[in-house]
């Protein structure tokens, strides 16, 4: 730490009692200091040789005759005048980074000027500040946190700006020029943990370009946030940068910030630095991670901070919704709210990841008195699509643990990812079971709509298992599962797919005849949940549909491909006729009328058709299967 001597005189000054003050010398005081609770009893001359102030108020005291002068809005109170006392008796004075400012305002407020003596306290004082405390980096910083105390003078003199300027622009320095300490803790280096291989056990570690984001983490957020302002406004840094400065100030002044909450505390505080932290970000995308932001939105909730912060935080993590992980999107409800978890404003973030993706568009940009276009293209990639949408599928399966999640929430937020293409629904099947196992009390309709999300096409064999073995889907489903799983089967073994019946074909392809009312009660089975003895007979034919085709398959990489082919073209053949007698019955009311008889059965689950096939009530009775 830089100091500074002042004067050559020892330090006569001593106390008696708490607040009486005097100075040790044979010739007797002639003038009372009051300042605030304290007294000084002091000399007249070496106090009025340099200043201004003490002269007026000293003039004001001979025509009272009273020699006492009262002084109780001096700049740090008693201490600070002691300081400038002690100066104009030319007694040692150690000025620092701590006492600096301090001793800087106090005499400005006392008027110790050039103009009253050459070579005075605020001429010294000012030839330190340029001289050593702003060249030094950790005693600008110190002299910073200082001046927040002498508000507004600190201010009214520059100190404040000069303090900030010196800061910024050496946080700014090229790493090559930086050659003071500094602390930085945040990451261990491999030569420090023996892992650098071309360590020879000299250190000469260069210097990151972060080195200077600890330190300010010191400073409360008015102070860093002019600090960093400053900073961005010198353009010399790159985003990632800054944004590391911002992640470390958030976790070392917000309490829980690290488990995506924030401790009880003074919440304006919190509240003004949230406001702040959000305010510095970067423009830059990328500049900080995704769960980062997504760790401020739940903080800027926690604090109830403004529509304005809260939604810049929704719009940039729209931006990289890629990159966040189903524990960084379960954002707790407001207190209050009936659900668990706050799913709107996850809603909010897709929409801010779909309106990337809009057609190509135009923009109009004022230039001086000129517009000009700008063509705004599209910029959603496959790979951004495919990882939000299993995003989105693992959000919907950890919520749907949440009893009181509406579906209509659950539903709406897997239409916004609806089209986006991917290989596998395993994701969103699994989120499909959770809803349905923990609201077992929605209705067949509910049930219909929700199983609608997913394409029974894209289910993996585990999948098409465990579907065919669920109880909770309706029967519908359950047949489509199987459908499709022989589908696939026939086609790696080579042979043709299955012929089933007309009702089977339309239940799969989606298809509408005009007689609505004559497959009323067939349509009211399908919707129904399968039956434990339905599910038995499904699973049985499943599982030697999987023995055959896994066979096939296993042997198409070896020896007797024709022959093992062969069996399992015969077993897909015995089994489908097995299977149409479970079908008939399902049909059975109706199943003579030929075309009609599956004329009405709802679309496809993979079709994408939005639309509800209707239906007319009829009698609630179940068809077993034997």
């Amino acid at each position: 730490m830089k100091f500074m001597k002042l004067g050559s005189k020892p330090d006569s000054f001593q106390t008696d009692g708490n607040n009486v003050r005097y100075v040790a010398t044979d010739l007797a005081t002639d003038i009372i200091v009051n300042v605030a609770d304290s007294k000084f009893y002091l000399h007249k001359f070496p106090l009025l040789s340099k200043s201004a102030r003490l002269q007026k108020l000293v003039a004001n005291t001979n025509e009272t005759n009273t020699g006492e002068i009262y002084i109780s809005d001096i700049p740090g109170g008693p201490a600070a005048f002691e300081i400038c006392a002690k100066f104009c008796y030319g007694m040692t004075v150690t000025l620092n980074a701590y006492n600096v400012v301090v001793s800087r305002c106090a005499a400005e407020y006392l008027g110790m000027h050039e103009s009253i003596e050459k070579g005075n306290l605020i001429y010294k004082i000012d030839v330190f500040l340029s001289s050593s405390i702003f060249r030094s980096w950790k005693d600008s910083i110190i002299v910073l946190q200082t001046t927040k105390s002498l508000l507004p003078i600190s201010e009214e003199l520059k100190l404040v700006s000069h303090c900030i300027d010196s800061v910024a622009t050496k946080a700014c320095m090229d790493v090559s020029k930086v050659d003071w300490s500094y602390t930085y803790n945040r990451k261990k280096i491999q030569e420090e943990n023996g892992n650098d291989p071309n360590w020879n056990g000299v250190r000469n570690r260069p210097v990151p370009k972060d080195w200077w984001v600890e330190e300010l983490c010191e400073l409360e957020i008015d102070l860093y946030k002019r600090v960093l302002a400053n900073i961005k406004s010198k353009g010399v840094l790159s985003g990632e940068v800054i944004g590391e400065g911002l992640k470390a100030y958030s976790y070392r002044r917000l309490p829980g910030f690290s488990k995506g909450m924030i401790q009880d505390g003074d919440m304006t505080k919190h509240r003004s630095a949230v406001d702040a932290i959000v305010w510095l970000l970067p423009e830059e995308k990328g500049s900080v991670s995704c769960s980062f932001l997504l760790k401020m939105l739940k903080a800027a909730i926690f604090v109830d901070s403004g529509d304005t912060a809260k939604g810049e935080l929704v719009r940039r993590i729209g931006q990289q919704l890629e990159e966040a992980s189903v524990n960084d999107l379960l954002i707790r409800a407001a207190e209050g709210e009936p659900s668990v978890y706050d799913v709107t404003v996850v809603q909010k973030i897709v929409e801010e990841f779909l309106r990337q993706g809009q057609s190509p568009g135009i923009e109009s940009l004022d230039e001086g008195d000129q517009l000009q276009e700008v063509r705004r293209p599209g910029i959603l990639s496959a790979a951004s699509k495919l990882m939000v949408a299993k995003l989105i599928d693992g959000y919907l399966a950890e919520i749907s643990k949440d009893p009181y999640l509406p579906l209509l929430k659950f539903v709406d937020l897997a239409e916004m990812v609806r089209g986006f293409s991917r290989p596998s629904h395993d994701g969103l099947y699994r989120a499909i079971d959770m809803y349905l196992k923990e609201h077992p009390g929605i209705s067949k309709s509910e049930r219909k709509k929700i199983c609608k999300l997913m394409d029974c096409k894209k289910l993996s064999v585990d999948a098409c298992v465990h579907a065919v073995q669920n109880e909770r889907l309706p029967l519908r489903v359950v047949v489509q599962v199987l459908f499709f799983e022989q589908v696939r089967a026939a086609a790696s073994s080579g042979s043709s797919t299955p012929d089933l019946p007309k009702g089977m074909k339309d239940l799969n392809s989606g298809s509408h005849g005009s007689s609505r009312t004559a497959t009323t009660n067939t349509e009211e089975d399908w919707d129904a949940v399968a039956s434990a003895e339905e599910l038995r007979a499904l699973k049985g034919e499943l599982a030697s549909l999987r023995l055959s085709s896994g066979v096939g398959s296993c042997d198409r990489n070896g020896d007797g491909k024709g022959s093992v082919d062969k069996a399992a073209v015969s077993k897909m053949r015995g089994l489908l006729k097995s299977k149409k007698k479970i079908f008939a019955k399902l049909w059975s009311s109706k199943g003579v009328q030929g075309e009609n008889s599956g004329s009405d059965s709802s679309e496809s689950l993979g079709s994408g058709n939005p639309e509800e096939a209707k239906s007319t009530p009829s009698r609630n009775r179940r068809h077993s299967v034997s």
